[in-house]
Parts: structure tokens; C-alpha cells; sequence
């Protein structure tokens, strides 16, 4: 059985190219195109990989580009359990403009998936024989499929005495912490949602991540923060990252880095501030790399001294 298992329901082939400049009309000559196997928790589990840990990622395909998707999923050296889909897998698309140095970012929805077919990735988790140290479901959740997707996926994976980690939004993050999880990594945006507050000082923020920790929603929360570093809130202590002086390339996958790096370290036996720093390192490994790249392993190895992690305090549960 593998360390750890992610789940990804709105999987894609994500195309990056390289372009002069975006104008309107006009025939854009483009590089040839880079294909990655991309939706959040193929995108953990690849990192989770390339950090020394033995991953299996449950994810539905459809069409040829869901055939490829699986070939280059299993190219890297992760095992796939895949269930059909009626529709064609989506793909994505970056585009790098040379001239200004921006990226423009194409996401589409994914197409709506039948009830069986995103049962058949429930029933993929419920089958496992014995429980993985962790179980990661991560990413969007697509038309057709309901909210609490991401809540019976921790379900099952309580069942199976699994830990749970969880990194969505909207409906499907408030549907899923009723049921209370290992981890959440929420960004600002999204943890300024879940409170009703803007979040605007480390203070505010601190007290947000305690909040849902207190209300027994989520044991941990890894608040990702940017440019400005990250924390990690636990019931007794709180962590803060100090951002890396480094040049952004791009900042595409750096989440999903960072919750590969966090997840593969718990699952090696770190502790929590440990993997944080792990963590960290992965996501400013992340930015180094141009379009939809992850992090490299040598790059995280590299960077790992330069994390700072300062404790703020310890507060009775």
C-alpha cells in the first residue's frame, strides 16, 4: 500500500507555450506546446514523488487526452487507479508573452461527469485494502458532481484509518469540513471566505486557522500567503515562513508544491514544523521553474536551509 493516495476528480493535460505578444486578431506564433498532467491532486502526487514518496492517484479519464493523461502520469512513476468518463478529459492552457513577462492562464470547467462515474472514484478509495498514511483530495470539483464530493471521499478514507488532507474551495471546502479533517491549505482568499473577515494582519489570520481548529473542522491549517510566506496553525502552536528572497519565473503549481512537500515529509515521520519547512521550500522551488512546472527535487534539497520558521505562540487547545 502507498504512503499516500490522492484524488483528483477535475483532472487535465495542461499546455504551456511561449508567445512574443497577445494581441487581439492577429495569428499568435507560438513554441511548440509542453504537455504536464495537471488537476491539483495529480499535481500532489507528482510532487509528493518527486520527494521520496510511493504515491497512487485516483482520477477519472476520458478520450484520447485522458489516455495520454494516464501515459504521463505513469511516466513519472506513480500508480494510477483510473475509472471511465463518458467525456473527454479537459486540458488548460498558459501562455508566457516574452515581451512583458506575463502569463495569461486559460482554466476550462471540465465537462459534467455522470453519478456512476464520479461514484467509481469513491468506490476506487473504498477499495483499498489497507489504508495509506494519508489520504489528499484536491482541486475543483466539476459539473455534475456534487459539493460534498470531496466530504464522502473523507469518509471513506476515515473508514480506512487513513489521515486527510484537503486543498478545494467554495462549497466543496465548507461541505468538507463539516465532516473535520487531518489538513486544509487554504490561500488568504479562501480562508478570508470561510470566516467572513478580510484577514488583513498575521493576528486576524492566526485567529481564523484556530477558529476552524477549535470548532474541530480541521486538525491543522497551512495558510498559504504568497509572496508574503505562509503559516501553519495547529490547536497548541503556530508557525510562521518567512518568504524566499528569490525572482518568480512563475508562480503556476506552487500550492500544490507546497502541500506535495508538506504531505510527503508528514508521511516520512517529520514533524509538523519540519514538514512545513519542507514545504515552503517546495512552493520557492516551484516559481523557479517556468510555466506549469513543479518543483524540482534538487531545487527543494537546495533551498531547504534557506527556509526561516519563526514559532509565535503556544495557545491551550
Amino acid at each position: 500500500m502507498p504512503d499516500i493516495v490522492t484524488l483528483t476528480i477535475n483532472p487535465a493535460i495542461d499546455i504551456f507555450v511561449n508567445v512574443g505578444r497577445v494581441e487581439p486578431t492577429l495569428k499568435l506564433r507560438c513554441s511548440a506546446p509542453k504537455r504536464d498532467p495537471g488537476g491539483g491532486g495529480i499535481n500532489v502526487a507528482r510532487v509528493a514523488h518527486r520527494l521520496g514518496s510511493d504515491v497512487t492517484a485516483i482520477y477519472p479519464i476520458g478520450g484520447a487526452i485522458g489516455k495520454l493523461l494516464q501515459r504521463l502520469v505513469e511516466r513519472e512513476g506513480i500508480a494510477s487507479m483510473v475509472t471511465p468518463a463518458h467525456v473527454e478529459t479537459r486540458e488548460n492552457f498558459t501562455a508566457y508573452e516574452k515581451d512583458s513577462g506575463e502569463q495569461y492562464r486559460f482554466v476550462l470547467p471540465g465537462s459534467a461527469l455522470h453519478r456512476a462515474e464520479w461514484e467509481a472514484c469513491l468506490d476506487k478509495l473504498a477499495s483499498l485494502k489497507n489504508a495509506p498514511k494519508f489520504v489528499i483530495a484536491s482541486g475543483s470539483v466539476p459539473p455534475g458532481v456534487p459539493d460534498d464530493f470531496f466530504a464522502r471521499a473523507v469518509r471513506h478514507a476515515k473508514a480506512l484509518g487513513a489521515k486527510t488532507v484537503i486543498d478545494t474551495s467554495g462549497a466543496a471546502l465548507n461541505a468538507v469540513l463539516e465532516e473535520g479533517v487531518t489538513l486544509i491549505k487554504p490561500n488568504l482568499v479562501e480562508l478570508a471566505d470561510l470566516s467572513g473577515m478580510p484577514l488583513d494582519s498575521d493576528t486576524e489570520r492566526i485567529a481564523a486557522c484556530r477558529k476552524l481548529v477549535a470548532d474541530r473542522r480541521a486538525q491543522a491549517v497551512a495558510l498559504t500567503l504568497g509572496e508574503q510566506g505562509a503559516l501553519l496553525v495547529t490547536a497548541a502552536q503556530a508557525w510562521r515562513a518567512r518568504p524566499l528572497a528569490i525572482e518568480a519565473v512563475s508562480t503556476v503549481g506552487a500550492g500544490d508544491s507546497f502541500l506535495g512537500g508538506m504531505v510527503a515529509a508528514l508521511a516520512q515521520g517529520r514533524a509538523p514544523d519540519e514538514a512545513f519547512r519542507v514545504a515552503v521550500a517546495a512552493a520557492s522551488a516551484a516559481v523557479l521553474s517556468p510555466g506549469t512546472e513543479l518543483c524540482r527535487a534538487e531545487d527543494v534539497k537546495r533551498l531547504l536551509p534557506q527556509v526561516q520558521i519563526d514559532e509565535l505562540a503556544a495557545v491551550a487547545g
